[in-house]
């Protein structure tokens, strides 16, 4: 009895570390979800040949990608746009620099690979303006682009990137003639920050979007579409059922969208290398108010309202969705799943190759062709 005595006085303290150790670990998998993050260098520069203006990457399924691309450095250029792929090794990919580099510019290894390509307003020649819009987390610096029709596109950036991301768009949408609305939203960088600084994953940021919805109404919409980029599509669609201004969204346009937060991160967990079933006692902890706190965001998140598979019901206006098959990213099973429990509004054309929000550089004619064609089909003119 002794005996047995000794060994439960040795192993509680043991349990009861495993214990603590595993909430630490799952509060931190949690933090990771919510709290803003530094973009990730995820490429890296093996040369540049400043004579004949190439650029040799590590190969990745991202660097390997056909089209027009971006580069992120931390040398004297910064941001650096990136052509066709010329060739390709088993280790390195060597791309046409449509930035031109200066022979002994300083360029460091460690980069990041971007879908932006525009990395301001200035680039696409269109006229636009800077303007502010009034949130409850305070005014949102946002692009405004005039074009003739009273249908506004209010497009919505994703998680960890700014608005810069949407640009790809303009060109089409207002070549169309429809007025594009390129906002911000708290904690993104470039919008005011909430008290705690971190992401709602749509359950928040979609009233800074309503309040974009109300700008545009005051400022001459008579309707207006939200297009969402990634998680800028979760948040879209909680402002198309939330929206006090529900009656005035006409339709929306979701590339690489995250339309449910749960099928998402499984399979960000499983492609870390996360095992069952850390992932969800993460999110479990997130949905409770005392371990989403502690975990860094300001309320717990409330992954069932998130959920637009299940709340498909709710949806009323035609839906398109840009979606690449192999996103990598942002898995299209959400988006598959939406479309077959609403093919009465979701337009779904087939993708495949282009990766996470890369649609456009992989494909622009394609990508381009599906948008016009959902908007001649839906009845959105210039003249409406």
């Amino acid at each position: 009895m002794k005996s047995l005595r000794h060994a439960v006085a040795l192993l509680v303290p043991v349990l009861l570390a495993l214990g603590a150790a595993m909430t630490l670990l799952v509060l931190r998998i949690a933090r990771r979800v919510v709290i803003p993050a530094k973009r990730p260098a995820d490429a890296r520069i093996l040369a540049v040949d400043t004579g004949a203006q190439t650029i040799e990457l590590s190969r990745t399924r991202d660097t390997e990608l056909p089209g027009r691309y971006g580069l992120f450095t931390s040398g004297t250029y910064g941001y650096v746009k990136l052509g066709a792929v010329l060739s390709v090794g088993a280790t390195s990919v060597r791309r046409k620099l449509l930035t031109e580099i200066e022979t002994g510019a300083q360029v460091d290894r460690d980069a990041a690979f971007s879908g932006w390509y525009y990395a301001t307003p200035s680039e696409l020649h269109l006229r636009w303006e800077n303007v502010l819009i009034g949130s409850p987390a305070g005014p949102c610096p946002a692009w405004f682009f005039p074009a003739e029709s009273s249908t506004w596109v209010i497009q919505v950036h994703g998680r960890g990137v700014t608005r810069a991301e949407c640009l790809r768009a303009v060109p089409v949408l207002h070549a169309a003639g429809f007025p594009n609305l390129v906002v911000s939203y708290r904690n993104d960088g470039e919008a005011p920050r909430s008290r705690a600084g971190a992401y709602a994953l749509g359950a928040a940021e979609w009233r800074d979007v309503d309040a974009a919805v109300a700008y545009a109404l005051r400022h001459g919409a008579e309707r207006v579409i939200l297009m969402g980029w990634s998680m800028g599509g979760a948040v879209s669609l909680q402002t198309a059922v939330n929206s006090g201004h529900r009656d005035r969204i006409a339709g929306l346009i979701l590339e690489s969208p995250v339309i449910d937060w749960r099928t998402v991160l499984r399979f960000q967990a499983r492609e870390a290398g996360m095992r069952a079933p850390l992932p969800d006692l993460a999110m479990s902890a997130l949905s409770v108010p005392l371990t989403a706190r502690l975990s860094g965001a300001e309320d717990a998140i409330p992954f069932d309202r998130l959920d637009m598979v299940a709340r498909a019901d709710e949806l009323a206006v035609p839906i398109l969705i840009l979606h690449s098959d192999d996103d990598g990213f942002v898995p299209a099973d959400a988006s598959h799943a939406l479309q077959r429990a609403r093919p009465d509004l979701v337009t779904m054309p087939s993708f495949s190759v282009a990766r996470h929000t890369k649609l456009w550089n992989y494909d622009q004619t394609g990508w381009n062709t599906a948008i016009t064609g959902w908007l001649a089909s839906q009845g959105f003119s210039a003249s409406a």
